[in-house]
Parts: structure tokens; C-alpha cells; sequence
């Protein structure tokens, strides 16, 4: 793969065709199960109860808490090849050098497949995972700026650097002021040089296509 910052995969998408906690009865709530040969280990409820946590601080939306692999179902090609290529994104990871652009009209799938990423290698493979729409980022950063605000841009955006894998969904959903093109660039700059992986989602093509003898432009 390319070492060029500016690099990233990009996949193009078709458009066609509260209550009381329960006591585990292994664990009894202790954490920790005996098995004869093994002496003590870490009970599953502790591990199903991080992951849960571990989604929670992902900051996916509940709309798509449900998406998975196996829950998104190609119609096409180009969907059976991202399906594809994004599971074999989570086999590889941590061996992954360059990120992760998903490009495509609104409804093929690209938050759907993005966040089936980040659930597998939240569960899979324990990496610390972040979700945000660009333009919400974008408009915590400008909060912060606020002198009332309760909180600061470092604190907004220390979870976007640290985080091991970063998606960023609908990129240039919001007017690319020069403000706006400097504080992307900075963002995936930062992550880029710490090695860390960031996925795109964007409706916007790279090129005009025509189809159907209509320009598209995936706006």
C-alpha cells in the first residue's frame, strides 16, 4: 500500500438494485467463573458487559447499534466488494497503513458498513473505537470556542486523536470554509502520523458520473 498521507481506500457504492440489573448466575457477580483445568478466569458477563461499554463510548447513534455484517445485504457488485473488502479490513487490522473511504449516494450502505467495522473490531479485536458525523464534530469544536462553553477544543478533539480507528461520517456535508479544510486536514494530519486508522463515509463523488444520461454528482 502507498505511504502517501493522502492516500486513502476508496470504495465506490452503486446505488441500484431501565431496569434492575440481572445477577449472573455463573458468576453471581463476582467477574470471575472456576473451571477445573484453568483455575479462575474472567466471566463472559464481564466481557459482554465491556463491549457494550465499549460501544456506548464509541459514540455510535442507536439508530445503527444493530448494523453488522450480517445485517447489510449487497444488491450489487460494488455493495458485495465493499461487504467484502471491509471485512477483510477488520481480518487484517491491526496491519492496516492506509484508511478508508466509502463513496456513494445515500442509502447504499456506507454508515451501515463503516460501523459494522468498527462493532467487529470493538469485539474482535478490543481497539478503541470512535464514531462522529463531520459536521457535529465540526460544530463541537466551534462550541468549544464559546467563552461560556464547558469544555475546550483539546477536550473535544484529545478522543478523535487517541482513538484507535475514527469514523468520520458524511464528509463535505458542511460548507468546506477554508476554517473547515484546516481543521479536517489537522485531524486526519494527526491521526495520520500516530498510525491511526480513519474511515470516510461521504454522498460526494470524486468525478461527475452520468447515468441514465443524468449527471450525477452524489449530492
Amino acid at each position: 500500500m502507498s505511504s502517501d498521507k493522502s492516500d486513502s481506500k476508496v470504495i465506490r457504492m452503486n446505488t441500484r438494485a431501565t431496569a434492575a440489573e440481572e445477577v449472573c448466575p455463573i458468576c453471581f457477580g463476582t467477574g470471575t467463573r472456576i473451571e477445573p483445568t484453568k483455575g479462575a478466569l474472567i466471566c463472559d458477563c464481564r466481557r459482554t458487559n465491556r463491549g457494550a461499554r465499549s460501544l456506548d463510548a464509541a459514540r455510535i447513534p442507536p439508530r445503527f447499534r444493530e448494523c453488522t455484517f450480517h445485517t447489510y445485504y449487497p444488491k450489487n457488485d460494488s455493495q458485495y466488494f465493499a461487504h467484502s473488502f471491509a471485512s477483510r479490513l477488520v481480518d487484517e487490522y491491526p496491519a492496516v497503513e492506509t484508511g478508508l473511504l466509502f463513496m456513494g449516494s445515500v442509502g447504499v450502505g456506507k454508515t451501515h458498513l463503516a460501523i459494522a467495522i468498527l462493532r467487529e473490531l470493538i469485539e474482535r479485536k478490543g481497539a478503541t473505537c470512535l464514531f462522529y458525523e463531520s459536521g457535529s464534530l465540526l460544530k463541537a469544536i466551534q462550541d468549544s470556542y464559546n467563552p461560556v462553553s464547558q469544555t475546550s477544543e483539546m477536550r473535544v478533539l484529545a478522543p478523535v486523536y487517541q482513538a484507535d480507528v475514527l469514523v468520520l461520517d458524511e464528509l463535505g456535508a458542511t460548507v468546506p470554509t477554508n476554517w473547515v479544510r484546516d481543521t479536517l486536514y489537522q485531524i486526519i494530519n494527526t491521526r495520520y502520523n500516530q498510525k491511526k486508522l480513519t474511515i470516510f463515509t461521504t454522498n460526494y463523488f470524486d468525478e461527475p458520473r452520468v447515468t441514465n444520461g443524468a449527471l450525477e454528482t452524489g449530492e
